[in-house]
């Protein structure tokens, strides 16, 4: 599958990244996880703290899948507010999901402080403004929201935008405790040092076939090798809609752009991150190079080839949004891309088994903030294979209650 063209950033960060052996044997072990992304390396994490025995295989190679397309923005907001998932939800379910993902970002603090590979976790605040006046209202709504159920957030209206940030704009949402990562440093940190706890990697195997044999999972690779196991974890991202297709998911691309490094970040206070209500709506965040990094602009079309033929013309639009807001920058791309993109129509992502499929389990975070996704995602998988259950686990599986669109909307809300 053709998941992304362009000039990529994230794997220049990286001079020598671990490789590993292409599968050439028969294999026994307890689980298998298939994906050597954000999502499997995650998995392997949790799994390997309870000492199960994994195998982990990546069909190209490892981190250079849909996660060297990430941005690295984690946050505990969401495309989908805390006050439309507490209409949708109802309000213990919508107020979990948000406390959740604001764990999980502590997580990533506590697993990236521990990798040998440090991904450059650093926490943000975050700039959530109103794109134009009518969602003013609507934004107010969420903070008050966001702050009745705990949440470190603080409501700026126009003249305390334009104090700090060299734009200005109707209101915004300032937030406190969210954070950026390199995700590819995180993707490949992640599965090293699963690999040196005793977790076997293998690059360039592709699952060809798996089928249930003798109350085991049997996998058969490209290749010819076999590997028995108990279960199976697919971790493939967007490609496990090629598996098999959720009416859940929306699939569509997405783009983004790095600048050349500048020298300081006049009119951008702390350089915390930055995204607005509008459908579809932009991101920024910076990092420590002094690199400005831009994504979004997300769009339906999901062909390769009309990805390739728009990936300039979005480099160029995105390049104006942002110099836009801080015309005091001189700024130019260095390196952009479009990629797939996978959300869901309720705006959670999907994690645990599916009809038709014994003994596997996915791990899809599927949605804007699919870091943050797939840690809640490893945690549950982790919990479902060692003790066989997990409390959140009803919330996020594939089976789960349909609930309200979150399909991109005229306004946020």
């Amino acid at each position: 599958m053709n998941l992304m063209t362009g000039k990529l950033y994230w794997p220049t960060t990286l001079a020598v990244p671990p490789r590993y052996p292409e599968l050439s044997e028969d294999l026994l072990c307890d689980v298998v996880i298939v994906g050597g992304g954000i999502a499997g390396g995650l998995c392997a994490h949790y799994l390997m703290k309870h000492d199960v025995d994994v195998v982990l295989i990546e069909k190209g190679w490892i981190g250079e899948g849909s996660s060297r397309a990430n941005l690295g923005m984690l946050q505990f907001a969401n495309d989908k507010s805390l006050t439309s998932c507490l209409r949708s939800f109802g309000e213990e379910r919508g107020r979990r999901f948000y406390q959740l993902c604001r764990q999980a970002l502590d997580q990533l603090e506590i697993i990236s402080r521990s990798l040998t590979i440090f991904p450059d976790f650093q926490r943000k605040d975050s700039l959530y403004f109103a794109s134009q006046p009518q969602d003013v209202k609507s934004l107010r709504t969420e903070y008050e929201n966001l702050i009745q159920h705990g949440f470190p957030v603080s409501y700026w209206g126009q003249e305390e935008i334009e104090s700090h940030f060299s734009f200005s704009k109707p209101a915004a949402i300032y937030s406190k405790g969210d954070a950026q990562i390199n995700p590819y440093k995180l993707t490949v940190g992640l599965i090293a040092d699963a690999a040196a706890q005793g977790m076997r990697v293998y690059e360039h195997t592709e699952v060809v076939h798996q089928k249930e044999e003798a109350g085991d999972m049997l996998i058969l690779t490209g290749k010819g090798s076999r590997i028995r196991c108990k279960r199976i974890v697919f971790a493939t991202g967007y490609e496990a809609q090629v598996l098999k297709r959720n009416p859940n998911a929306i699939r569509s691309s997405t783009s983004a752009i790095v600048t050349k490094p500048v020298k300081s970040f006049l009119g951008w206070p702390k350089a915390c991150l930055i995204w607005e209500t509008a459908r579809p709506y932009i991101y920024i965040r910076a990092n420590e190079e002094g690199r400005i990094i831009v994504g979004g602009l997300d769009e339906p079309n999901t062909d390769p080839k009309h990805r390739e033929m728009t990936v300039l013309s979005k480099r160029d639009l995105l390049l104006d949004k942002v110099q836009a807001l801080f015309p005091q920058l001189s700024l130019e791309v260095e390196y952009y891309w479009s990629a797939a993109f996978a959300s869901t129509h309720d705006g959670l992502p999907m994690f645990g088994e599916q009809e038709n499929y014994p003994n596997c389990l996915f791990s899809l975070g599927y949605g804007g903030n699919g870091t943050v996704y797939s840690t809640i995602g490893g945690q549950i998988i982790a919990d479902l294979i060692v003790k066989g259950e997990n409390a959140d686990a009803a919330l996020f599986s594939f089976d789960r209650p349909k609930f309200a669109s979150s399909a991109p909307k005229p306004s946020h809300f």
